[in-house]
């Protein structure tokens, strides 16, 4: 396997840090090469050498054998390598066939070609597989299709280095499976991968082989990886092992906490009854489309109830996240960037949104006391920020997170409804994250935490409610709780069948 993209004591350097020192690896054509490691690990700073984005202060670049320097995006493009970001680089309001095209449109006589603009698009976006109308409006699509159009541009560049760059972090569990087949597809096709994510099953299904970054150097490389190998490779990323991320602590339950009677609503097939104890955590498994996210919503008031009651301590509630809040419920939301925080807004901002509702002080002394709190939750979940006063947009997503648990804990909220808590962060931080709910949980609150993390449900939870198709398929108890019986709850046509297809094989894909 030749190597077309080799990195060889790379090292990059800003005022006080080393981000990157030393690190070295190689992609062959036709690898898919998993790049792993927590948030800060070095990973993204890897991708933006290779985009053209940052030069590294030491080692060099290598494509085909031949070292090269990218000054410019543009010259890193030029070079037949794309990637494939997080947070899509497209143009909403332009239409398919212009995203896919954008910076090479075809024209004729001054003007751009629109009937070989559509041609091309189409020809790209059938090669893919999806049904898209080239001349739709590229925000009316899904994330996924979104995604597509920007694999389709890089294969209109005929890109042969390609690095997708937390690809699924929004994706279906339909369009996950679609981008595995995408990617398998072009292995076949002879291109190098980078794939960088935190899902290890994703890595498993995928990857040919990993690197594993820590704190900006190369700790491990790992050939075949496998379900085998995640011992291995998260002890290599974040110097503890599986059973320490979880570090599951049994506690006292107390009385009911949270009673649910018969609620219906939008996403819910079935009127829907639970029960919460006071210092339980509830965890919540199924797949995307299962209902969990619209049930959170039904229970906080963020979508009206058609019928039902929720009470908190006995208490029936109003609806509307104002009584909801007022009653003790916290809802962390899936979508963190767009529900959950004010991205604008300072991190003392965002910790105090529900707290500065209670009102009765002056605004100096509540401006003041604000600040205090603040400050104190900062400390108290060891939320890493340069000030209380910095924009929590450029924190990363687990001490976004952190924030968003920060105030409703400082709101003296009693019922946290966490969504997806752990979505696109690090190994190191979900484990702070796992602390921080039991020491809630101990003090007797009640979490209910929903995930399409099988592992961290299994790993958290002291009951599971499993949901399929808005209505619930079974509770587990924790003592009880396997993979497969959760699986066959979720899935039971396909029994125990994996969540995504096993690509490797690229004679399969």
């Amino acid at each position: 396997m030749s190597a077309l993209l080799e990195y060889r004591e790379v090292t990059k350097r800003f005022p006080g840090v080393v981000a990157l020192d030393g690190v070295s690896f190689q992609v062959g054509a036709g690898e898919v090469r998993a790049l792993i490691g927590e948030n800060g690990a070095g990973k993204s700073t890897l991708l933006k050498i290779l985009a053209g984005q940052y030069q590294p202060d030491g080692g060099e670049l290598l494509v085909d054998g031949s070292p090269r320097r990218f000054a410019t995006p543009r010259e890193s493009q030029d070079a037949g390598i794309a990637i494939i970001h997080q947070e899509l680089q497209l143009a909403p309001d332009m239409s398919v066939a212009e995203n896919l095209m954008m910076g090479a449109l075809p024209s004729r006589w001054g003007m751009v070609d629109r009937a070989t603009l559509r041609s091309r698009a189409r020809a790209v976006l059938e090669r893919l597989g999806e049904p898209i109308d080239p001349d739709s409006r590229l925000g009316d699509l899904s994330i996924g299709r979104r995604q597509m159009v920007e694999i389709g541009r890089a294969l209109l560049r005929d890109a042969r280095i390609i690095a997708f760059d937390e690809p699924t972090s929004s994706l279906s569990t339909r369009e996950t499976a679609k981008l595995m087949e995408i990617i398998g597809s072009l292995r076949a096709e002879g291109r190098a991968i980078i794939y960088v994510s935190h899902r290890m099953e994703e890595v498993f299904a995928l990857a040919d082989t990993a690197t594993v970054l820590r704190d900006g150097t190369h700790v491990l490389d790992a050939a075949d990886v496998g379900p085998t190998d995640e011992a291995r490779l998260v002890a290599a990323m974040a110097g503890r092992t599986v059973a320490d991320i979880y570090a599951y602590r049994p506690r006292q339950l107390g009385a009911s906490a949270l009673r649910v009677r018969g609620i219906e609503g939008a996403g819910l097939s079935a009127p829907m009854s639970l029960d919460a104890a006071k210092g339980e955590i509830l965890g919540f498994f199924g797949l995307v489309g299962a209902g969990r996210t619209e049930l959170f919503r039904l229970l906080f008031g963020a979508t009206p109830a058609m019928a039902g009651t929720v009470a908190v301590n006995g208490q029936v509630i109003d609806r509307g996240p104002r009584a909801a809040i007022a009653a003790g419920l916290g809802l962390a939301p899936e979508d963190r960037k767009d529900q959950g925080i004010v991205p604008l807004a300072s991190v003392r901002e965002n910790i105090a949104l529900a707290w500065r509702n209670r009102g009765g002080e002056t605004p100096l002394l509540r401006q003041r006391q604000e600040a205090a709190h603040a400050a104190d939750e900062i400390a108290r979940l060891r939320i890493k920020t340069p000030g209380p006063e910095t924009a929590i947009s450029t924190l990363s997503g687990g001490n976004q997170q952190k924030a968003i648990i920060a105030r409703w804990l400082l709101a003296d909220a009693s019922i946290l409804l966490l969504d997806e808590p752990t979505r696109g962060i690090d190994v190191g931080a979900r484990s702070e994250i796992y602390g921080h709910i039991y020491d809630f949980a101990e003090r007797g609150g009640t979490v209910l935490l929903a995930s399409s993390d099988l592992p961290e449900v299994l790993g958290v939870a002291d009951r599971i409610v499993v949901m399929r198709d808005g209505a619930v398929s079974g509770i587990v108890p924790r003592a009880d709780a396997t993979a497969e019986r959760l699986l066959r709850l979720a899935l039971p046509d396909a029994g125990a069948a994996p969540l995504l297809p096993i690509v490797k094989d690229a004679t399969s894909a």
